[in-house]
């Protein structure tokens, strides 16, 4: 099913936003937030719970902390989800299209998964105990002048940093980078993966296109902790969405299933998660 708002456009503009006017979200703004996230579903079948929190402080008091990295929100938007087999790529498909609807809407956000004080927002926003719970992000109303913490930021992240296709898309194995021509109609769908947001932009996803089947996997130093996969897992679930969503906006058909052929061989440090197959109608 297709978006109500126009998903290229949007994947185009949004950005990472970390200053925000001091005020919380209008009533109106929040209950368009929430009654979207309400309806959302994702195709790996996993329940993503969202929170919302309109406080500076959790119930003893204590500032509800993002370590300096945000100024001026006092509005955020958090998820969890069972820990299950595709719960994280679940809970990053789900919160994107959120922060996606939120940018159609003019509101500014940003992911933080390292950035802010897990336990006193675990608390404030009820989370269970079970649950998995690896990213909040501020959301309200950007101020237009960047702040040169900000720019700093936005620096050391790697924000406006992307790789380019022949490290990301590759052709039926490694070994063959993917051109656009050989992309086909996965072109702009691809390259609508390629701008999705990630911790440090590192864009952990690797695809490779092998008889209109899409292939996708993560990859990660021999030195990555575990908790820091789980955040590569979240941010393919971000890339899955951009994908997903910009394949149905072009009339593309299909489901993700796990398939990976055993003959296909894997680099050191790049596990396989799900693949795309399309319907024969396209």
């Amino acid at each position: 099913m297709k978006m109500k708002y126009p998903i290229e456009p949007t994947i185009m503009k949004r950005s990472s936003v970390r200053s925000f006017e001091e005020r919380k979200l209008s009533t109106e703004d929040k209950d368009k937030l929430r009654l979207y996230a309400d309806n959302l579903t994702n195709p790996f079948g996993a329940k993503v719970n969202f929170y919302f929190v309109d406080k500076t402080t959790d119930s003893s008091g204590e500032k509800l902390g993002t370590y300096g990295v945000i100024k001026g929100a006092s509005s955020f938007i958090g998820a969890s989800v069972a820990n299950s087999e595709f719960g994280l790529e679940a809970l990053g498909y789900e919160f994107e299209n959120v922060i996606l609807y939120a940018t159609h809407m003019g509101l500014g956000t940003v992911w933080l998964a390292a950035t802010f004080s897990r336990d006193s927002f675990s608390s404030v926003m009820g989370i269970k105990k079970d649950e998995l719970f690896p990213a909040i992000s501020p959301i309200g109303y950007p101020i237009g002048k960047t702040r040169l913490k900000e720019s700093v930021m936005r620096t050391l992240m790697k924000s406006d940093q992307r790789k380019q296709w022949e490290s990301l898309f590759f052709e039926n194995d490694f070994s063959t980078p993917l051109t656009k021509v050989h992309a086909g109609i996965y072109t702009v769908p691809f390259e609508m993966l390629r701008l999705a947001p990630s911790a440090t932009n590192a864009q952990p996803w690797r695809i490779v296109l092998s008889d209109d089947t899409v292939h996708f996997f993560i990859t990660y130093g021999s030195n990555t902790k575990e908790d820091e996969k789980l955040i590569k897992r979240v941010d393919l679930g971000i890339g899955l969405s951009h994908f997903h969503l910009t394949a149905l906006e072009r009339g593309l058909s299909g489901k993700f299933e796990t398939l990976l052929p055993e003959s296909f061989e894997v680099p050191q440090n790049t596990r396989y998660i799900v693949s795309w197959v399309p319907d024969k109608k396209n």
